[in-house]
């Protein structure tokens, strides 16, 4: 079986210095926001170019305290996609803001900068840029509505660590960005985590604040907060996989090079490439207009491939009719029916993407 993504192997690569790590860990006896999460913040913040980097319990928890550290709160509305991890309207949702949705650009599957001026209403108080897929949005024209309009951006950067924007890492360009941890992600946890980042001292020491019920000190909330701490064994962990990023990040873009000249023959859309960019490639993800057949195809053979995502979030039951669209989303909606992501992880070998791509050129072949 050839995975469409494989945490394991990513454990396995580095399993003794992981080991050591968490052991560490367990004998200091120091669990929860203790010197892994304190360094591990540091690390991060300086490898992704800002100043400040704040520990918190998943991506989810980071975009939730970042709208919330930026003052977003009922009432206001926060421009973001539909083809998007539920998880950014979600995070919209808990802080209690109105999630207004646009379309995205068709070759690059992130947010069309020419649709979000239409979208700015007298409530508009921030604009979240997803890095899907792991390619950078294009965020020079972002930054120039927010500055024309006095709105924040909050980057969602949980699928682009180490991605590169004009050569700037992304999470290091708006005013606060946010990564998950979770498994499967380039710097991925043993569980769920996440962080905040910001070259802003007043958002980070909000964040900060949020993240531990309002604690300026021990048992005194300063203001409404919340528990969304990242544990020490997670912070030592992803301290250790921080050190291989890049080099995983290369293993992922050779895959893609190297499923681009399998394929390129074949009838599948394959991902463009933003120029001045760098993509980490999180997910390999083509298209089709027989996309659950070749689907269902692959499976058969004992290759796992996956939607990211089937039903674009303005389709979804939890939120019809309680959020803004613009118009029909027609190229959201297009993609969803036609994406599949591949098999894609920094462990898989080239022999692996060979079977993969004899069995779509087999699909192929069938007529399809």
């Amino acid at each position: 079986m050839i995975l469409c993504g494989n945490p394991l192997s990513q454990y396995l690569s580095h399993k003794s210095q992981i080991d050591e790590a968490i052991l560490s860990v367990l004998n200091k006896g120091w669990y929860i926001l203790g010197e892994e999460v304190k360094t591990f913040e540091e690390e991060f913040a300086k490898y992704i170019g800002v100043s400040y980097g704040v520990g918190v319990g998943s991506g989810t928890e980071a975009l939730h305290i970042a709208l919330t550290a930026c003052g977003v709160t009922s009432g206001d509305e926060v421009i973001t996609v539909s083809h998007t991890a539920v998880a950014t309207v979600a995070a919209i949702d808990l802080a209690g803001a109105r999630p207004v949705l646009v379309d995205i650009e068709p070759d690059f599957y992130t947010i069309e900068p020419d649709n979000l001026e239409k979208a700015i209403t007298p409530k508009t108080k921030a604009i979240i840029p997803v890095h899907l897929y792991g390619q950078p949005s294009n965020l020079e024209p972002i930054l120039e509505v927010a500055r024309k309009y006095n709105l924040r951006i909050i980057e969602d950067c949980a699928q682009a660590h180490g991605a590169m924007y004009k050569g700037k890492r992304v999470g290091s360009l708006g005013d606060i960005s946010c990564f998950s941890f979770y498994p499967t992600k380039n710097l991925g946890a043993i569980g769920d985590g996440g962080m905040i980042v910001t070259n802003n001292s007043e958002l980070a020491q909000k964040a900060k604040l949020l993240r531990e019920y309002g604690w300026a000190e021990r048992y005194i909330s300063h203001i409404s907060g919340w528990n969304s701490r990242l544990d020490e064994i997670q912070a030592a962990m992803l301290r250790v996989k921080l050190r291989h990023l890049d080099e995983d990040n290369l293993k992922r873009i050779h895959l893609a090079k190297l499923y681009e000249n399998e394929l390129a023959n074949t009838n599948l859309i394959l991902p463009k490439h933003r120029k001045n960019t760098t993509h980490v490639y999180h997910l390999y993800v083509v298209r089709s207009k027989y996309r659950d057949e070749l689907q269902a195809f692959l499976r058969n053979k004992g290759i796992v491939a996956l939607i990211h995502y089937p039903v674009p979030i303005h389709l979804q039951p939890a939120y019809e009719g309680r959020i803004s669209c613009d118009n029909t989303l027609s190229e959201t909606e297009t993609a969803s029916k036609e994406i599949l992501s591949l098999p894609m992880y920094p462990e898989l070998t080239d022999s692996d993407v060979m079977t993969v791509a004899d069995a779509i050129r087999e699909f192929n072949n069938k007529g399809f």
